[in-house]
């Protein structure tokens, strides 16, 4: 018998950017918790090859592309959630972009314009497309998965650290509006995780090193661990916590 607190049976969670890493792992925990999920990212290949994956382990899914830099596909996804299963109760904003390494001294302009759309505003977008829905259901919880580069401050990837404080204060800022009518909002700022998204950063064994010796737990984190956690603010044992980042970084940042 499922635990009533984490049991996500009969919701509906649609994630951007779940073909692979911390996207992918958040749409199968959400999967094995009893929730229905939409796999979307850009490359039709890649989504259809995650759907197979799940119908294999008996998940009812169902996968569309979507750059999320476009509103009209975020629209066309949500539409398609709800022409497939009329609702939808948990969104996970995962998709970012990231494209610039280096001081924002030289940071050109159209590349900051093009994090912070990726990166802030697509995420507003899909917000106003899914949370009136959400409030008229009676609820529902909102994720944005952020990182701690929006808490600290660094040299080489400022642009996608700002994005993501932005993203910070969007979340409590949503929070506050939503909360009346039970849609919570929160975010996730992960340390270094190893996916293919920070590849450059955990594959030079220099750099890894330095990081595993900076974290209290003297290890990278895996896309599981915050696949978890997305799993946990989506169900009924998160159901007090809105308008939060909850960080995932091994300790790093307390130190």
């Amino acid at each position: 018998m499922r635990n009533t607190l984490f049991d996500l049976s009969g919701k509906v969670a649609l994630v951007t950017g779940s073909t692979k890493g911390i996207g992918k792992s958040a749409a199968e925990e959400m999967a094995r918790a009893g929730a229905r999920v939409v796999i979307s990212s850009r490359k039709a290949q890649a989504c259809d090859a995650v759907r197979a994956e799940f119908a294999a382990q008996g998940w009812p899914a169902i996968a569309r592309p979507c750059n999320v830099s476009r509103k009209e596909e975020l629209q066309a996804l949500v539409e398609l959630t709800l022409a497939t299963w009329g609702r939808i109760d948990i969104v996970v904003a995962n998709a970012a972009a990231n494209p610039y390494y280096g001081p924002l001294s030289g940071l050109p302009d159209d590349t900051f314009d093009k994090v912070m759309l990726n990166n802030v505003k697509s995420t507003l977008w899909l917000a106003n497309l899914t949370l009136p829905g959400m409030a008229e259901r009676g609820g529902g919880s909102f994720v944005v998965i952020g990182s701690i580069a929006g808490l600290l401050a660094n040299t080489v990837i400022g642009i996608y650290g700002i994005s993501k404080a932005a993203d910070f204060q969007l979340v409590r800022n949503l929070a506050a509006e939503w909360g009346p009518k039970n849609v919570r909002v929160n975010a996730i700022a992960p340390g270094l995780i190893k996916t293919d998204f920070a590849r450059a950063l955990w594959e030079d064994d220099r750099r890894r090193k330095e990081r595993e010796a900076l974290t209290p737990l003297r290890r990278l984190g895996e896309a599981r661990e915050i696949g978890g956690i997305v799993a946990f603010l989506a169900s009924d044992a998160a159901s007090f916590i809105t308008g939060q980042t909850l960080v995932a970084d091994g300790g790093v940042t307390i130190v």
